[in-house]
């Protein structure tokens, strides 16, 4: 895996690690938002949101669009889909060890054997 798509699954599972991040994106995931009917949900001030997001944003979990004096928010997924990359390339790592362990232990004389 490359160094920057490791960098960026870094991101992406800092920001959900965050439950007011998490509980944004579930937010998202109905529609897209503005800034204040995000903090209205999550019950804290527009600046603590407006963090929050900047942290979903960087991961690319969240893209915002400004109108006029509205920011709305929506999902992105391109985010998401870093992180499942690096998870699959986890999950093949540790499949192919546990192969290879497999056939190493199925190489080894059973006790009945001997």
């Amino acid at each position: 895996m490359l160094k920057n798509e490791v960098a960026s699954a870094d991101r992406v599972f800092h920001a959900l690690a965050d439950p007011n991040r998490r509980a944004m994106i579930e937010r998202l995931t109905l529609g897209p938002a503005t800034v204040s009917e995000l903090a209205a949900h999550l019950g804290v001030t527009l600046a603590a949101t407006v963090q929050h997001l900047r942290v979903l944003q960087d991961s690319e979990l969240v893209r915002s669009e400004k109108s006029g004096r509205v920011r709305t928010c929506r999902i992105d997924p391109s985010g998401l889909r870093n992180a499942e990359a690096w998870l699959q390339h986890q999950r093949t790592a540790w499949e192919n060890r546990l192969d290879r362990l497999g056939a190493v232990l199925d190489e080894q004389p059973k006790e009945s054997e001997s």
